[in-house]
């Protein structure tokens, strides 16, 4: 349900802007939809754990205004970001 150090690590360096990066909105928003994934398939399993949904919902609240955020000062980062992710179809 959560996501590993490692899996952390590795998703901050393939969507960092410079080395050492890990809080600009892309990586920040990488490792949101990393753990948006996981809590996904965890509710395929675990159907009324309710307690759990909120938290995915404030996650994917937090996701959309960092989106809302690059997008708004940037729109060839956040068309970038957006491709990379997967995240529109």
């Amino acid at each position: 349900m959560t996501i590993t150090a490692d899996r952390k690590k590795e998703v901050m360096g393939e969507y960092a802007t410079k080395p050492g990066d890990t809080g600009s909105p892309e990586v920040q928003v990488a490792v949101l939809s990393e753990r948006i994934t996981n809590l996904t398939e965890h509710f395929k399993t675990h159907a009324k754990d309710n307690h759990s949904r909120r938290g995915l919902i404030k996650m994917v609240s937090q996701r959309r205004r960092l989106l809302d955020y690059i997008k708004a000062s940037d729109a060839k980062r956040y068309d970038a970001l957006i491709s990379r992710l997967g995240l529109r179809r």
